[in-house]
């Protein structure tokens, strides 16, 4: 939205500077965008008038031209203008002037032999018109003005806003001054009262059609006949190129001006161009309207369009039509002021690409009750510019507008901003932005003015009251530190603490989809049917996942198959249980791989099950549970290997907690991984405000020791992990095992399990003897403690 100071005091009467008025466009939420000078371009281009003309003496259809512009010598200029004549004011453009129409600099210059200083120039030139036919003609009144910018506005800056899409208000001046009263940056100024003469009687035919989705409410119109269109004057011409715009002719000038003042888009046509009567209807399939932009449409059904009985005249609220359009030589003429839907607006608009000043404030919406006061105004000016005879006004209804009612309780104000905001304060603001009040016994009802589209409840009333009064009044306080109660609840605290536990394993988290293949699911479920979605976004997509392992899997081996090796992945969410809602549980899945191509690690320090079940260990403790509540069960689900996975169970309430080991072979090869049954784990507490231990790093080196023991063949590994352990804390820094072996040359019942134990000193270098000691009483404490024999 543009405009200038000096437009703006047409409504506003105030003594604030152009800055002050600025900063407090900003405070009150009506964003500067831009300023700049008014048309800078045509400051050199000045009032002259031609002394003398005489015929060019090498061209029959040049004329050499004294021009004076306010000295004591005329300039010689060669022009063609068939209207170039002795006394004619006009406007010279000086050599050095750039000509706006095609960019060019205008130079001294021989023209078929005569020296030429300068240009006489025409509206297309210039473009603020389209008459190209001859110079500018310009009024005796500006014979004091000989010498002195044509355009007085040089000096008045440009405003440009960029307004919200709910404040359309403020696409019109009027608006912006309005705001700007509120604020107490001036006084509103009253409208004015139009002595208009209405003699004519309005005989053209008008109808809406009463269709199921007309996107048209009110469409009034009046009749002006025997008009002399015309250019527009000085100060028209000024408001139209401060907004950006090429002036036309003073009808269509007009209409641009009273959209831009009031807010209140119109629309001229011709009227001995329209056939009969005028219909406001949906328009038929197949119907094309050529358009003022030069660009026909293909109509859709459903579109709001005027039309007369030859076809569509324009695309209601958007874009008139070529075929009705206004010219300099219309005689009699129809002024359009209308109320357009604007969802409806939007959507024609949308569908067939279409951008106009009309449509951008019909789709937000503009003042329903504005349609005669739009009519007044825009009538007046013409009769003024143009000449003419007015007829009565006729306003077409297919509903009427009521002003929204609002209890307002002021009490919110303060509730809400935390400042304290006197009662006839709040009136002030909000009467003086055109709410209407009237106070009841505990609150006050406020009628929201029909400009106001975007009011609907009493918070949006206090967000007036500190808009206009200022945020600035609202004081920056220190947030309270004290909590009344947690940030986040259980639930929340144990998502995050598995988060970061799994990764402190060295697992990277993965976000997929809640759903999956329905072939790959299948191999994860138990006896749950897959439960399909009805509308799958992917056909790759089409069930709810059981399992978190069928999409970390299938990302795991996207990533080997770009050459990523030894990964760890885990991710955190909901697999569904059923088909009604809530049937579904949270999980905690990680998975690992290691490149099976690296045959020259050494057995033990290849991945094992063993690794996977040391990180779920560690994992469980941390979510709460004891190590010593924890028993191992073989029992798994079927895409476990049977022989290499477990599950734990809590011994005092038999909960199942974790699945672990390695996947099964027909599935994928290679892959470890675990789930961990967070709803299983409420009723123990998490333990991450534990205090942690200081790490201490030894500046000693590592020793190893691999042992192989024969035992019993039910005897569970981990039972030698914790005797192991258990010997010396100090000196024993980590136990895995590495191998567990049967058959081949071992006793029906027994079995070989292999450990590896690293071992280190914080204090000293453990020499032979001290590796020996401690290896021995590995041995003994296992063989004692399980009955197990140490294989040679």
């Amino acid at each position: 939205m543009k405009f200038t100071k000096n437009w703006l005091e047409d409504h506003l009467q105030t003594k604030k500077t152009e800055n002050q008025i600025i900063d407090k466009l900003n405070s009150i939420g009506l964003e500067v965008e831009n300023v700049e000078p008014l048309k800078n371009e045509l400051s050199e281009f000045v009032v002259a008038k031609i002394l003398n003309v005489k015929k060019h003496p090498n061209a029959d259809r040049l004329k050499l031209c004294d021009v004076s512009v306010g000295g004591k010598d005329a300039f010689k200029v060669v022009c063609g203008a068939p209207n170039a004549v002795d006394g004619l004011i006009t406007i010279y453009a000086p050599p050095g002037s750039i000509i706006p129409k095609n960019r060019s600099k205008l130079e001294i210059t021989k023209i078929r032999g005569e020296t030429s200083y300068g240009m006489l120039c025409s509206g297309d030139e210039l473009k603020i018109s389209n008459n190209s036919k001859g110079i500018i003609e310009l009024n005796k009144k500006f014979e004091s003005k000989i010498g002195k910018p044509y355009f007085q506005g040089k000096n008045n800056n440009v405003i440009e806003l960029s307004i919200t899409p709910n404040r359309s208000d403020c696409l019109g001046v009027r608006g912006i001054a309005r705001d700007l009263f509120a604020s107490g940056c001036g006084s509103l100024k009253k409208k004015k009262k139009f002595n208009l003469k209405q003699n004519l009687t309005h005989n053209l035919k008008v109808k809406i059609e009463k269709n199921k989705n007309q996107a048209c409410s009110i469409f009034g119109s009046c009749i002006i006949k025997n008009i002399s269109n015309k250019e527009s004057p000085s100060w028209l011409k000024e408001r139209i190129l401060a907004l950006g715009l090429r002036p036309i002719s003073a009808v269509v000038d007009i209409t641009n001006y009273v959209m831009f003042d009031l807010n209140r888009p119109l629309h001229a046509y011709d009227l001995n161009k329209i056939k009969n009567s005028i219909t406001i209807r949906n328009s038929k399939r197949g119907e094309i309207l050529h358009a003022l932009d030069n660009k026909s449409y293909h109509l859709k059904e459903n579109m709001c369009v005027i039309s007369d009985d030859e076809g569509p005249l324009g695309l209601g609220g958007i874009i008139g039509g070529v075929r009705s359009s206004t010219e300099l030589n219309s005689k009699n003429i129809l002024i359009e002021s209308a109320y357009f839907d604007p969802r409806f607006t939007r959507k024609t608009a949308k569908e067939l690409q279409i951008n106009s000043d009309a449509k951008f404030r019909f789709e937000r919406g503009i003042d329903p009750q504005s349609a005669k006061e739009g009519l007044e105004i825009a009538a007046k000016l013409i009769v003024d510019i143009c000449g003419g005879e007015v007829s009565k006004f006729d306003i077409q209804k297919t509903s009427s507008y009521k002003l929204k009612k609002i209890n307002f309780d002021t009490k919110l104000v303060s509730k809400t901003l935390g400042i304290e905001i006197k009662e006839k304060d709040i009136i002030a603001i909000l009467s003086k932005l055109g709410f209407l009040l009237k106070k009841l016994k505990k609150k006050i009802e406020v009628k929201v003015p029909s400009w106001r589209p975007d009011i609907f409840s009493e918070i949006d009333l206090v967000e007036e009251v500190i808009r206009i009064l200022g945020f600035d009044k609202i004081k920056s306080i220190e947030p309270e530190k004290k909590r009344s109660q947690p940030t986040l609840n259980f639930y929340q605290k144990q998502f995050h603490l598995a988060q970061r536990s799994v990764a402190s394993k060295g697992y990277f988290e993965s976000i997929t989809w809640s759903f999956s293949q329905e072939k790959i699911n299948n191999q994860f479920k138990e006896k749950l049917d897959s439960i399909k979605i009805l509308n799958p976004i992917s056909s790759d997509l089409s069930v709810l996942r059981n399992s978190l392992y069928p999409n970390l899997i299938y990302y795991m081996e996207k990533n080997l198959n770009r050459g990523f090796v030894d990964q760890s992945l885990f991710e955190i969410g909901p697999i569904f249980t059923g088909n009604k809602p809530g049937d579904q549980i949270t999980v905690v899945c990680g998975i690992k791989t290691q490149n099976i191509e690296e045959e020259s690690k050494m057995h033990h320090d290849r991945l094992s099950v063993f690794d996977i079940k040391k990180d779920l260990i560690q994992t469980i403790v941390e979510l709460g549970i004891e190590k010593k509540d924890l028993s191992i069960f073989d029992e798994t689900p079927s895409y476990y290997h049977p022989g290499i996975s477990g599950s734990f169970y809590t011994k005092t309430s038999k909960n199942l907690i974790a699945h672990f080991g390695k996947l099964h072979p027909k599935i994928t090869n290679n892959i470890y991984g675990f789930e961990i049954f967070l709803d299983n784990l409420v009723n123990y507490k998490l333990n991450n405000k534990e205090k942690k231990k200081t790490l201490k790093l030894s500046d000693y080196q590592k020793s190893y020791r691999d042992f192989a023991f024969l035992v019993d063949k039910n005897l569970k590994a981990q039972s030698i992990v914790d005797v192991i352990e258990n010997i010396d804390q100090s000196l024993i820094r980590y136990v895995k095992i590495f191998d567990v072996f049967e058959g081949h040359n071992l006793p029906l019942d027994k079995k070989s399990i292999a450990i590896k134990v690293t071992i280190q000193s914080e204090f000293k270098t453990l020499n032979e003897k001290d590796l020996t000691d401690i290896s021995n009483k590995i041995i003994l404490s296992v063989e004692k403690q399980l009955g197990a024999k140490l294989r040679s």
